[in-house]
């Protein structure tokens, strides 16, 4: 068999999509290692993801290049080391060691350049063995490193052996530090980000976690005198020689607009010594830039080329947004010289239900535009740096960013604990600087007590990573040492800036929403799965929608809040996942999501997110629907009418200041089941029994939605939750497709209780079955989902759905088709080593260490309610209860 790499280039292709309309598709940048790469610039990037050998648990020997993993299971990264049911909470999911192996050869192109393998995270711990030898270790879940294969020997058309241990156990050394049986999220285990092999010449820029450069290091965009006039752009480059010579190379960096167009261009000339580095900074101003905001992210380009003589030998492409945000305390937050107002959006954690954090960047693309539809404008990222995919899809949205360093509830006394805070915090800066979504850092560990030489060391290090104008402010709890003296904003809650001892600074609520009746039951009337139905997730909505309301008290000084949390995700500390989402763990929306969405702008006109104005109807018209309806929308006044207009209502939505800009409304006594049986059944004209919502706005009607009872299960109907995005043909990218149960008319059947089975055919799999509730999938709510994740071949792909048990007068079966698309960039893998092979698994088992577990904690009944009781404790002490 060829022994040479499997390697596929594929064009930049938007012909397919789901619909068969590429006008409809958008195809999201990727940023690799902090660059989007830059064509013809003399860095190669390979997908390095595909082609991994994968076992849970410890082995003897996993190491070395002669083992045998022919009995292991084949995996693309992003992965997660198990598929875990959607409610797999309470410390359910496996904790341990875990191992990865890659068999691979270095492509030939890469001959006389520097080869690195860029890991943008995994979980716990990391040992890496390089063709059995030891070559690198690494503490920490989520951010990235880098194992350098030139340095340890490796070069151009070697075959290589890659094996990656990782552990995701309970380990107090290291940030966050805290078991995941006292955790509010979960420790998710693998390689659960991208890998990506880097080529670069020898001469190039350094990669600025790498090159520990306080301050500086890769490439560092940075402005000064903004204004709707002009702005000064600063670009500080730095270079490496890694040659044996002295060097002298030309650095030019084009600053470019949106669609290509050049709008400055300037080279300097250095002359580097073996290994040494250095930086040239230049400077480039824009005229009338087009500044970046939530509602307007507009983002210019600059690329960096590093040249010798007219021949580029490394370079790439950093995005950046013009902006100017400031935080005048009594003043409240102003952006580009003006009020902004509130900034109100959600936490978000990066679970995703079966995968855990696995996600591939399409769904942190897609995450981040639900986010965005929702009308949010800014995201705290709970409780730690995420996956840069994610951070580039708020750059595109308008989303900003609170970037969190990893930690909650939990302090180390040895100074070691205290010195990896700092560090992840340093490397989170270098890694999300040129970001303009990024507004504030988090610098210190989420509720949790410290001492005030960390807390100050910690601001420090913030002024020190981003020693510039308009660097992103520190923000940390007001009840925290030293932050309400020292830091530039505090976390804080509405009503805050009207004590007598009220801080100075901007006020912000890092995390609102949550009523519980304490912290050992969590029963909570913000809190409902989707599966309950209709009148949990009303009230849901209505208890967000009071909290949401807090966020407009005062305005000023409190400048709003983030909801915790937007998404429903697995715990370690609780057997129920959190159910306070205002999407469930497939994405699939609740009446919550609506609350939200109508307290955007009807004027607002968005380049990528929903906008415009909108109605919604929360309410099902079915035998246990309640009286009342309540409407959400953010027109002038709604007109309610029923049963083809016998019946019409007209209700203003109120704007009210010091309050939400849009209060839900709420019609008394409208709905009665026994007036619409008679319509149904003494009349038989159920067609009558319909509800309209207009929204008004200046007299006229700008959206409607129109709702009816749904009668019997007689269909399904399947769609894909694309967010216009294709799915990509890499082995790791999926999609979420959803199966509904209508009836003959279209109408959801939200009653329905059939388990769904799918199949699917062509370019595609299912993840999970039904040890994970996966497939047959339970209905609920009216619908079914299913995760479908591409092969490395683009192509058809056919989804097929049916009832479990069919009959005669069973809903009916449907089936859909879409296209996968080509990936953009090549695979480094190697094909032989991607084809299962069928070996007992009593081979394996024979050489599993005797460390070897389950993965499962286990805890006396003393124990664990002593942990329980510290954590209610915490949480309280923290105002969390508000």
């Amino acid at each position: 068999m060829n022994k040479r790499p499997f390697l596929i280039l594929s064009l930049f292709l938007l012909l397919f999509s789901f619909d068969g309309q590429a006008a409809d598709t958008y195809r999201p940048e990727i940023s690799v290692a902090g660059f989007i790469p830059l064509p013809d610039c003399g860095r190669q990037v390979y997908n390095f993801n595909p082609g991994w050998r994968f076992f849970k648990g410890d082995i003897r020997g996993a190491e070395a290049v002669n083992f045998d993993d022919r009995s292991w299971e084949v995996v693309s990264t992003p992965h997660t080391v198990e598929l875990m049911p959607a409610e797999g909470s309470g410390c359910r999911n496996y904790q341990g060691p875990a191992w990865y192996r890659k068999h691979f050869v270095v492509p030939t192109a890469t001959k006389g350049q520097r080869v690195l393998l860029h890991f943008e995270a995994a979980m716990g711990k990391q040992v890496l063995y390089l063709n059995g030898k030891r070559v690198q270790e690494h503490l920490g879940g989520y951010l990235p490193f880098t194992l350098d294969l030139t340095a340890n020997g490796v070069q151009a058309g070697d075959s290589c052996l890659l094996a990656v241990y990782t552990d995701n156990s309970n380990d107090k050394s290291y940030p966050p530090g805290k078991p995941q049986y006292t955790l509010d999220f979960a420790y998710h285990g693998g390689i659960y980000r991208d890998v990506w092999m880097i080529a670069k010449s020898p001469v190039a820029i350094t990669d600025a976690i790498d090159s520990r450069t306080v301050g500086g290091g890769g490439v560092f965009v940075h402005f000064d005198k903004i204004s709707e006039k002009s702005a000064q752009v600063y670009v500080e480059t730095e270079i490496q020689n890694d040659n044996t010579r002295s060097e002298s190379v030309t650095i030019e960096t084009t600053l470019t607009d949106a669609e290509g167009n050049v709008i400055k261009r300037t080279s300097g000339k250095l002359s580097l010594n073996s290994g040494e580095k250095k930086s040239i900074r230049q400077q480039m101003e824009v005229r009338n830039p087009k500044l970046w905001s939530p509602d307007a992210p507009y983002l210019y380009r600059v690329q960096s080329r590093i040249k010798k003589g007219n021949r580029s030998i490394d370079g790439g492409t950093t995005r950046i947004g013009i902006r100017l945000a400031e935080f005048r305390g009594k003043e409240g937050f102003w952006l580009n010289g003006k009020p902004f107002g509130q900034l109100v959006g959600a936490n978000r954690h990066q679970d995703f239900a079966y995968v855990g954090n696995a996600l591939p960047n399409s769904q942190q693309w897609r995450d981040a535009k639900r986010l965005r539809d929702a009308g949010c404008t800014i995201i705290r990222v709970a409780h730690y740096p995420q996956d840069p995919s994610f951070m580039d899809a708020c750059d595109e949205l308008g989303l900003f960013v609170i970037v969190a360093t990893p930690g909650w509830q939990y302090w180390n006394k040895d100074p070691k604990f205290g010195e990896l805070v700092h560090q992840n915090t340093r490397e989170m800066i270098r890694r999300d600087r040129n970001h303009p979504s990024v507004l504030m850092w988090e610098p210190i560990l989420n509720e949790t007590r410290y001492p005030l030489d960390f807390a100050l060391k910690a601001l420090e290090i913030t002024k020190e990573e981003y020693p510039y104008p308009g660097r992103p402010i520190a923000a940390a709890d007001v009840h925290s040492a030293g932050v309400k003296e020292h830091y530039d904003v505090v976390y804080g809650w509405p009503g805050d800036d009207e004590k007598e001892d009220k801080p100075e600074q901007c006020i912000f609520t890092r995390e609102f929403g949550e009523n519980v009746d304490d912290w050992y039951a969590h029963n909570n009337n913000n809190r409902a799965s989707r599966s309950w139905g209709e009148r949990p997730l009303l009230i849901q909505a209505l208890s967000l929608a009071k909290s949401y309301d807090e966020m407009y008290r005062t305005t000023g000084q409190f400048i709003g809040g983030t909801q915790w949390h937007p998404f429903d995700h697995q715990r370690g500390y609780h057997p129920d996942p959190y159910w306070g989402g205002i999407y469930d763990a497939f994405r699939q929306k609740k009446y919550a999501y609506e609350m939200f969405r109508s307290q955007s702008p009807a004027s607002l006109q968005h380049p990528l997110a929903e906008c415009g104005p909108m109605i919604f109807l929360a309410h099902e018209m079915s035998q246990f629907s309640d009286k009342d309806v309540v409407v959400f929308s953010n027109c002038d006044s709604i007109r309610l009418s029923i049963y083809d207009g016998t019946k019409t209502w007209t209700k203003p939505v109120v704007h009210a200041k010091g309050h939400m800009p849009n209060a839900p409304v709420i019609f008394e006594n409208v709905w009665d089941f026994w007036e619409a049986r008679g319509y149904s059944y003494t009349q038989k004209n159920w067609q009558k029994v319909n509800m309209v919502a207009e929204g008004i706005i200046d007299g006229k009607v700008v959206c409607t939605q129109k709702k009816m009872p749904s009668r019997r299960s007689t269909k399904l109907r399947l769609y894909a939750d694309t967010q216009k995005v294709n799915l990509v043909a890499d082995g790791s990218d999926f999609i979420v497709v959803v199966a509904e149960v209508t009836d003959d008319s279209g109408n959801v059947r939200r009653l329905a209780k059939e388990n769904i089975v799918f199949t699917v055919e062509g370019e595609g799999e299912i993840i999970g079955d039904a040890r994970i509730g996966a497939n047959p999938r339970a209905v609920e709510f009216g619908s079914a989902p299913l995760l479908i994740r591409s092969t490395r071949k683009a192509g058809k792909i056919k989804v097929k759905a049916h009832v479990q048990f069919e009959g005669t007068q069973a809903p009916t079966a449907a089936e859909m088709e879409f296209e996968s698309v080509p990936a953009e960039l090549p695979f480094c893998y190697d094909e032989k080593y991607c084809i299962s092979q069928d070996t007992p698994s009593l081979t394996v088992k024979a050489t599993l260490s005797e460390n070897a577990t389950d993965g499962k904690v286990q805890l006396t009944e003393e124990e664990r309610q002593r942990v329980l009781d510290e954590v209610e404790r915490q949480q309280t002490e923290f105002g969390i209860e508000k």
